[in-house]
């Protein structure tokens, strides 16, 4: 018997291919389909958390996530694979930022999602469903030039201690305020139509914002997101005590800007100074006090030494003559003479300064600046500022 005549014949009479031998598909992926099977994971928990993954939280799961989106990043050619499936904008330059749903209400400029429309009526929807957030872009700002200042003299002023952070309260939210959100200082440029709306079980302020971002982008974030975000993870950004001032003494457009008075702390290495407690210089500029105190280390009236500005009063309408001599006279008994030496050998004894508890000089130049000075002094002795 032919053998190889018999195989042959019984393969070609298996009409239905039963003897038709397929390889078998491997169950192994390829490098590509597991990186974008973890960037999914990454599109997954923003879907159902509306925010990116952090860096600090108890969330081992959490965690990985940020490190891996972090790697992806930085790595131009895993970010070229993923960028067809990069839906929220995570690999981009541009860094997205969670918003809710009243931010895409908000943007709605044609009026398409109207309340009145009632089938955009969410009803009916599993509670973390209908609070989802999404991804929006912040825009670039056209005219950022015209804020730019706004930013350069606060890091200035947080730099010299003018200003300082303090923690996040929704009263700060005005025009005007500076926050530092995401470790970005934002400007509060605008707030529209801001009021009571009632939200569930909550009866609380909202409306529209005009935000200005230090790195040059804007955005229009709802009233109630930025409170949220701000209240997570922000801070303010404190008013100038100059500013304090302005508002405690109702200066009005048509006062004359005469100068500022200053409150200043040596960072003298000098035993003999760093051995004085409540030590302070209390003055009045024409300048700037930056300007005046740039070249401090050089100079006796600041005891050869760099200075650090505790605080900074802009003055009006005020004889400068006749503040120092009611400042002078009113802390006489505090008055410190101090010996030091510029750098050609000459002897000095600088005035105006001070030993004083720091809350009491705010006290006194409070009351120089409302003119009520002549109606009280200070005593030494009990630390306090009594009536005449």
């Amino acid at each position: 018997m032919d053998i190889d005549k018999e195989l042959d014949k019984i393969f070609n009479s298996d009409e239905l291919n039963l003897l038709e031998v397929k390889p078998k598909a491997s169950n192994s992926c390829t490098s590509d389909e597991r990186l974008i099977r973890s960037f999914e994971e990454i599109n997954d928990f923003i879907d159902k958390t509306g925010e990116l993954p952090k860096a600090d939280t108890d969330s081992v799961l959490e965690r990985s996530l940020y490190f891996r989106l972090q790697g992806m990043i930085e790595d131009v050619a895993k970010a070229k694979i993923l960028k067809a499936y990069d839906r929220h904008g995570l690999l981009s330059p541009d860094q997205s930022v969670p918003i809710t749903l009243d931010d895409i209400f908000a943007d709605d400029e044609l009026d398409l999602l109207s309340d009145d429309v009632d089938i955009f009526t969410l009803k009916n929807i599993p509670k973390e469903i209908a609070k989802a957030d999404y991804i929006a872009r912040r825009k670039s700002c056209p005219n950022f030039e015209e804020y730019e200042e706004i930013f350069k003299r606060c890091q200035n002023e947080l730099k010299y201690g003018i200003r300082t952070l303090e923690k996040f309260n929704e009263k700060q939210v005005q025009e005007g305020q500076i926050f530092v959100l995401n470790g970005i200082l934002l400007y509060v440029d605008k707030l529209y139509d801001i009021k009571r709306v009632e939200r569930g079980y909550e009866n609380k302020f909202d409306g529209r914002t005009h935000l200005v971002f230090e790195n040059g982008t804007e955005s229009n974030m709802r009233y109630r997101s930025l409170c949220k975000r701000l209240f997570e993870t922000g801070k303010h950004v404190s008013n100038t005590i100059e500013e304090k001032m302005k508002k405690f003494n109702n200066i009005q457009d048509e006062d004359k800007p005469t100068g500022y008075i200053y409150v200043l702390q040596s960072k003298s290495r000098d035993e003999r100074i760093r051995s004085i407690r409540n030590l302070y210089k209390i003055g009045f500029c024409t300048t700037t006090v930056t300007e005046r105190i740039k070249n401090a280390a050089m100079d006796p009236t600041y005891l050869m030494a760099p200075v650090k500005i505790v605080a900074e009063f802009k003055t009006y309408n005020m004889n400068t003559q006749k503040f120092e001599d009611l400042l002078h006279r009113f802390l006489g008994s505090c008055q410190i003479s101090i010996d030091v030496f510029d750098n050609e050998g000459s002897r000095h004894t600088p005035r105006e300064w001070f030993q004083v508890p720091y809350e009491i000089v705010e006290q006194i130049i409070k009351l120089i600046v409302t003119g009520e000075v002549v109606n009280y002094r200070y005593n030494r002795e009990t630390k306090t500022i009594q009536n005449v």
